[in-house]
């Protein structure tokens, strides 16, 4: 128990099943459903037909954002996994800067990416692309995080470890572990090019979370709590990070290291297990 009270903000027209009690919700405001059969869209038009439809209806979300704010609220916010509304379409930018900068909301992004791209040198590369892509558009403070860390080689076999993938340096090495097939010599000028791009950035890392790990999932919920300034307004009186997390400029351990031995041991016990 963290001992903050969080409101749940679903911004997302398609959570159609909510898996937990939302005190917002994008369903009062406009239907997916109804957006779609009336203007003859497709999921991903009607995605961001809605999110224009919010954009144009702001004072509706602060309408509902006041009395939680006012309550000391700390927001979880779900926002659809439409690549374009991160990347390339404004409307989500719109809405981050309404509450950023009229508002004075302090917001943090946590982009989650699934961990099995690791698996895939080409698949990695374009999940980086993407997250820089987004930190680059939304001008948020961004924590990225690599979930499902723990099942990561029930997909696959990794070419290096967890850390480097969570540190994302040294990318030659990434380009080099393509292999020779036909489509990794035609493109991989393409790819060293946008390895350099990533690299001279210098903006992307990851945190490995593993779902049903206490310390990973704590790890995560300190670096947004430290991009959203939370680790400043303290809890009950008392800041619960020690001043090294809260005032260090340093980067700080990621503990994918010691994930990755904990589940990986655990991984070959199961294997072990099977083969008996």
């Amino acid at each position: 128990m963290t001992g903050r009270k969080v409101a749940v903000i679903n911004l997302d027209p398609a959570n159609d099943a909510l898996p937990y009690e939302c005190s917002v919700d994008i369903a009062d405001l406009v239907s997916l459903e109804a957006v779609m059969e009336t203007y003859n869209l497709g999921p991903n038009g009607g995605l961001l037909y809605c999110m224009e439809f919010l954009e144009q209806n702001m004072d509706w979300l602060k309408q509902k954002l006041d009395p939680l704010i006012e309550e000391g609220c700390y927001f979880l916010m779900d926002c659809p996994g439409q690549v374009e509304l991160f990347t390339l379409h404004d409307s989500l930018l719109n809405i981050v800067q309404t509450m950023t900068n009229k508002w004075h909301v302090r917001l943090a992004t946590v982009g989650l990416v699934d961990a099995h791209l690791c698996t895939d040198a080409g698949k990695y590369l374009s999940a980086l692309l993407l997250s820089l892509s987004s930190m680059l558009h939304l001008e948020l403070p961004h924590v990225n995080v690599l979930s499902k860390a723990d099942m990561v080689e029930t997909y696959g076999e990794l070419p290096f470890n967890l850390e480097y993938f969570t540190e994302v340096q040294d990318l030659s090495r990434l380009i080099e572990s393509m292999g020779e097939d036909p489509f990794a010599r035609r493109y991989r000028k393409l790819s060293a090019a946008l390895a350099d791009v990533i690299e001279d950035f210098g903006l992307v890392s990851f945190q490995p979370l593993a779902i049903e790990d206490k310390e990973s999932v704590e790890r995560v919920l300190a670096l947004a709590d430290k991009a959203t300034g939370y680790v400043f307004a303290g809890l009950a009186g008392r800041n619960p990070y020690p001043p090294e997390f809260v005032y260090g400029a340093g980067a700080v351990d990621s503990g994918a290291g010691d994930l990755w031995e904990k589940y990986k041991r655990e991984h070959e016990v199961t294997i072990s297990e099977r083969e008996v």
